[in-house]
């Protein structure tokens, strides 16, 4: 498995490619792994996600691409040419399936996400799904692992359920994770990083709690630190 700091994902969820670098810049060494979103991508983010490659640093585009087959395959075909290493899909069986082409032979690996970790049930019957979200998570979870979708972005709560369905051979990456004492903000599932960590999770998806921190790279250091520990209770 991968050193703790590895295993850290620092959401960039900024609205400027000079916001981000001055993040990136204080946390030097102290992150090896970047995500950047809508509001960065859509404000000069993807130019920034190649230089953090040929940096040597990982990225995740969390884009969800959902569209006709097609579309979707193309546009993962720039992707992976990127050199990014993950890249988020919803979970619906074409657009999967289309991802999957897309990626062919490169080292970009898929996720797919099930449900948004801002949804509850509720959420879900406003939007015509009949299920719960338990329910339509190991559904499409199910329906990843057979497509070939290499790994899930799930809560802590649905890892601790996946992890014995998907076994191993899938990455489960898990946002909405907050330090203890953190404010909870618009995730409705949250977790620490040893809850995470202990429920199965690979890697965890932080944004707020240090790229708004006084002292991002402490933050960081700080949250390296709980997966450190979790990482030695489940030896």
């Amino acid at each position: 498995m991968e050193h703790p700091r590895d295993r850290l994902i620092v959401a960039l969820d900024l609205p400027s490619v000079d916001a981000a670098e001055a993040v990136i810049d204080r946390l030097g060494e102290g992150v090896t792994f970047y995500k950047i979103g809508y509001q960065l991508a859509f404000a000069g983010g993807l130019a920034l996600a190649q230089k953090l490659i040929f940096s040597g640093r990982r990225v995740f585009i969390d884009l969800k691409l959902h569209d006709i087959g097609n579309t979707v395959e193309k546009g993962v075909e720039s992707i992976a040419r990127m050199g990014a290493t993950f890249l988020t899909v919803h979970a619906y069986p074409q657009t999967m399936k289309a991802a999957v082409q897309g990626r062919g032979d490169s080292n970009l690996r898929i996720l797919a996400v099930t449900v948004l970790t801002s949804y509850d049930d509720a959420d879900l019957a406003a939007a015509g799904y009949d299920f719960t979200v338990p329910e339509l998570v190991a559904e499409r979870a199910a329906q990843a692992h057979d497509i070939g979708i290499d790994g899930l972005v799930c809560s802590a709560e649905e890892a601790a359920m996946l992890r014995p369905k998907i076994g191993h051979g899938m990455a489960l990456v898990t946002p909405g994770i907050r330090p203890s004492g953190a404010e909870v903000g618009d995730q409705k599932r949250v977790k620490t990083p040893r809850d995470a960590i202990l429920a199965g999770a690979d890697y965890l998806v932080v944004g707020r709690p240090i790229v708004a921190a006084a002292n991002p790279r402490a933050a960081a250091d700080a949250i390296v630190a709980e997966i450190e520990a979790a990482v030695n209770e489940q030896v």
